[in-house]
């Protein structure tokens, strides 16, 4: 028996542990190499499979050493398959995420001893592109090796500008693009095929494992008809293969003459080449022999038809739902700018006792609304004349008005916040306003402004003065402007975020003032529209809605159908409310992937068809004479109430 070793590189020496958490937002070790020690040899796959002395190739010293098991193969047996294994793993094949050094040492680790690497390694490319850094990255990674000279890699600028950090982000990618030039990568046209080459049991039960839907080619170097059929199986492995931006099957070529490939037909009783096996969830559904390209195609989009099924609501016909613009309900009406800056001032006036605990002034604080958001605001929001192109708000202006805004939320009653509330809600119009919120980092306490608003909301939705409904109203609406900026509106829709604004808004929709329901119904719409447009291009992007990966909106969807539900069953006399909150219930309802689960029964419970047909007729649900009069709000209602809530 002879000892099997893995020696385990890091391509970005080091600055993989130090920067990805600031890249990605997720801790990554290492950029992994690997090569197998075995029979006195160190071999690697980089240009071409190579072979040195152990700890002698150009990557130095490894940074670890793993015990693989023994071996009972001998040195000969693994030399004819190291040159079998060349023709397959060859220099211009290799691509530093879909076929690099971990596919070979895997494959070899599989031949050796029946078993695989770590899953540390093999899961890296699937850890890194799952991160926002990672996925806007590929595309670069794609262009390293398909370089127009040798020896010029693509600079990685997008990727670079994706980071939230350009210059770490420049300093890891140019080690590691270096690392991996030296790592051998002649340009080709067919690296981003998702097309797995797998030549032993132990790589291809794994492949099994890690993608829910599979399809299997076992061929034959000496196979007419396989040759035929392979170039269809490329092409077919690139439109319904596995990507970062969709579902898909995952694609792997089994050559029986290759490696332990005969072990792999006789696992799977092959008997004649070519053959395909379709695999759901590991488990064989179905296979077909020979060179058929159109029942290949049929089988593959049955296999991906029971992998992701197609929401039910996708087949219904909802021309109102449909019609319904996924654009934000925003609040536009300017005030005269100086009155309400006059309104604040005399309330920073009257506060008998500045608090010690703030960093400025009463005066330091009107300082800047005077001499910088005033000028700023009238600027962009002229009463007459408005200029062709309107001045944006600076990251100056921005930084001292947040700090500003800081020191008074703290200082002031909420009663006297509302023109301070007002500016902003002006301000969250400009887009280079939204641009900035969005690139801050959180902090705790928060320093952005919606951050620093949103506490007191919380606190005072239930008060009934009029100071806090006055304070509501305004952060509601200016809630509302905020989501008009996708990337801001993105932000708001996660985790703390969103927890917070749903504390204030679902409260706020069963509010006493009309006008404070109609701000909570906007601002209901507005949320449910930004999860719909990611689901309608989830859908139109071929990725498709899967439950598990909408897991942390499901409590929350729970939470905003009950209160919606609610809020219309109140609702008796305003058509805008109810067609704002009713606009909102279709875009929860209908690509939900916890419909049939959690959110169809919920329905069934608050009888929500019924308190929408209560819209349509003068009774309990209803004030007027005939029911909701304008045309598009009951066609709405009606559709949602027929088809949705079933």
């Amino acid at each position: 028996m002879t000892s099997v070793k893995l020696y385990v590189y890091d391509l970005s020496n080091g600055m993989a542990r130090q920067l990805s958490q600031q890249l990605t937002g997720r801790q990554i070790d290492g950029i992994w190499h690997t090569s197998v020690v075995v029979f006195g040899k160190e071999v690697f796959y980089g240009q071409g499979i190579n072979t040195t002395p152990p700890g002698r190739s150009h990557h130095g010293a490894p940074l670890q050493i793993l015990d693989m098991g023994e071996t009972a193969i001998d040195e000969d047996t693994f030399n004819d398959y190291l040159q079998e294994m060349r023709e397959h793993y060859t220099q211009d094949k290799y691509h530093l995420l879909d076929f690099n050094c971990n596919s070979f040492t895997d494959d070899c680790v599989g031949f050796l001893t029946g078993g695989t690497i770590p899953g540390f390694i093999k899961d890296l490319p699937t850890d890194f592109l799952a991160t926002p850094f990672g996925a806007a990255l590929r595309p670069t990674i794609d262009a390293m090796y398909q370089r127009p000279a040798a020896g010029v890699p693509r600079q990685p600028t997008a990727a670079v500008n994706a980071s939230p950090n350009p210059q770490l982000a420049s300093s890891i990618l140019q080690a590691v693009a270096a690392q991996a030039q030296t790592n051998g990568s002649a340009a080709t046209n067919s690296l981003t095929s998702p097309m797995h080459v797998i030549t032993n049991p132990a790589t291809f039960n794994n492949f099994l494992k890690t993608h829910r839907a599979v399809v299997a080619f076992f061929t034959s170097n000496t196979c007419p008809p396989c040759r035929m059929i392979e170039p269809v199986f490329e092409r077919l492995s690139e439109e319904k293969g596995t990507h970062q931006d969709r579902d898909g099957a995952g694609f792997a070529k089994i050559d029986i003459d290759v490696g332990m490939g005969r072990n792999l037909a006789s696992e799977w009783s092959i008997r004649a080449t070519p053959t395909f096996i379709f695999f759901l969830d590991g488990k064989k559904l179905d296979e077909i022999k020979g060179a058929d390209a159109n029942e290949l195609r049929s089988q593959i989009d049955l296999l991906l038809f029971q992998a992701y099924p197609p929401h039910p609501h996708t087949s219904l016909s909802l021309p109102a739902a449909q019609a319904l613009s996924l654009n934000p309900i925003i609040f536009t009406q300017v005030p005269a700018v100086s009155t309400v800056l006059a309104k604040l001032s005399s309330f920073i006036d009257d506060v008998p006792s500045w608090p010690l605990t703030v960093l400025q002034s009463k005066d330091q604080v009107k300082s800047v609304i005077s001499g910088i958001v005033l000028p700023y605001l009238q600027s962009r929001f002229p009463v007459t004349n408005p200029p062709k192109t309107l001045p944006s708000a600076t990251p100056a202006i921005l930084a001292a008005w947040s700090a500003a805004t800081t020191t008074m939320v703290t200082a002031l009653p909420v009663e006297s916040l509302f023109p301070l509330l007002d500016m902003w809600r002006l301000a969250f119009l400009d887009p280079a306003v939204g641009s900035w919120v969005a690139s801050l980092t959180p902090t705790s306490p928060p320093t952005d402004p919606i951050g620093v608003f949103l506490p007191k909301a919380i606190a005072a939705v239930n008060s009934p003065s009029k100071g806090a409904r006055n304070y509501i109203l305004t952060v509601v609406r200016m809630l509302c402007n905020a989501f008009s900026h996708a990337g801001l509106a993105q932000k708001l829709f996660k985790g703390a975020v969103r927890e917070r604004i749903t504390e204030v808004l679902v409260p706020s929709l069963l509010h006493a003032d009309a006008l404070v329901r109609t701000a909570s119904a906007s601002l209901a719409f507005d949320v449910a529209a930004v999860l719909q447009k990611t689901r309608v291009d989830s859908i139109k992007s071929g990725r498709g809605i899967r439950a598990e990966a909408e897991e942390e909106f499901a409590d929350w969807e729970v939470e905003m159908v009950s209160a919606i539900v609610e809020a219309l069953d109140r609702e008796k006399e305003n058509e805008e409310v109810v067609h704002r909150l009713t606009a909102a219930l279709a875009f929860l309802l209908r690509l939900s992937p916890h419909y049939e689960t959690q959110i169809k029964p919920l329905l069934e419970v608050l009888q929500s068809r019924q308190v929408l047909n209560g819209k349509l007729v003068k009774g309990s649900g209803w004030s007027a004479q005939g029911g909701i009069s304008k045309k598009d709000v009951r066609k709405l209602v009606e559709e949602v109430g027929a088809k949705l809530c079933v």
